[in-house]
């Protein structure tokens, strides 16, 4: 660049990096913009989709959501789900990760994980493979509220009754959430787990000549050093908290049942466009989850913001 000019090297250089972004760009605006700018035009009419003709209600349908018992019912179990999944599965996944990359403590003077835990790295992450709807046919199998049941069989053995695992009101949604995490942990056993490789060695290991124990070298070593990660993978289930329309579609009874004790955002946009057909009033829910997301996401990034550790 001379005096502000590109050079012809330098144009021909932006231009052969422009030529690679131009085809991903319009993908993005013909599929993700596009429609949510669609979905947001939508929201503010009385469309039922099987109608080229509707007519524009303002804000009629967002007015709507504040009397809908169900709406309000689908934020509170997306509030227990943001509460829980993340939490559990972030403290699962990070013991486990800590375990098989530093548990097994010095070997030959350096820190190694406990026997096998490559094997288990496998074994933790091959949830990850199945499809979401295969996860949910299995645990119908294994939840079946009779004594045919494979996890009511098991307790069975010991005396207990069976238990009405997604029949039960009160029970339902954590056993909804109890798969949710079972699914999601290996993911971030795998994630964490790249992240403690690329802290160097030495570091853990001067903690543990210095004489820090398992708790220390845990909370105080391994988290802060690879808080970035954690903090990425906090979003990312926080984001997936407002999802579980696969699990809850294929697991819950009645489709968010009993009497709506499992229904998420997800389930009632799907039902109310393609049940009912009330296409505005469903984008109106759209249009409300996409703001409830962005608000969590941004909220979370600025209150886990920490100082970065350099190594």
């Amino acid at each position: 660049m001379r005096h502000g000019k590109l050079t012809p090297p330098a144009l021909r250089r932006y231009g052969f990096i422009v030529s690679f972004l131009i085809a991903p760009l319009l993908l993005y605006i013909v599929f993700f913009v596009s429609p949510n700018l669609q979905a947001i035009q939508l929201a503010f009419t009385n469309s039922r989709g099987i109608s080229p003709t509707f007519e524009y209600v303002g804000f009629e349908n967002f007015t709507k959501l504040f009397d809908d018992e169900v709406f309000w019912a689908a934020v509170r179990h997306h509030g227990v789900i943001l509460l829980a999944m993340p939490l559990v599965s972030l403290l699962i996944a990070l013991f486990f990760s800590f375990l098989l990359n530093l548990g097994g403590g010095q070997r030959n003077g350096r820190m190694a994980g406990v026997w096998g835990s490559g094997f288990y790295k496998v074994v933790f992450f091959f949830p990850q493979v199945l499809a979401v709807a295969i996860v949910g046919v299995l645990f119908q199998a294994i939840l079946r509220p009779d004594k045919d049941g494979i996890l009511n069989s098991a307790l069975g053995l010991i005396g207990i009754d069976p238990v009405g695992w997604l029949i039960d009101p009160n029970l339902a949604l954590w056993t909804i959430i109890g798969v949710a995490v079972w699914q999601a942990v290996g993911f971030y056993v795998v994630l964490f787990s790249a992240g403690m490789a690329s802290v160097p060695k030495e570091i853990f290991e001067a903690a543990a000549l210095d004489g820090a124990g398992r708790f220390i070298m845990f909370f105080r070593v391994t988290i802060p050093l690879i808080w970035n990660t954690v903090q990425v993978g906090w979003v990312y289930l926080g984001i997936a908290a407002f999802d579980c329309f696969a699990l809850v579609q294929v697991l819950s009874v009645d489709r968010g049942g009993p009497d709506n004790a499992t229904t998420v955002l997800p389930l009632e946009i799907w039902r109310q466009a393609f049940t009912y057909y009330k296409f505005g009033y469903s984008s109106a829910m759209g249009v409300a989850l996409v703001f409830l997301v962005l608000t969590f996401a941004a909220l979370t990034l600025r209150v886990t913001r920490r100082e970065r550790i350099e190594y």
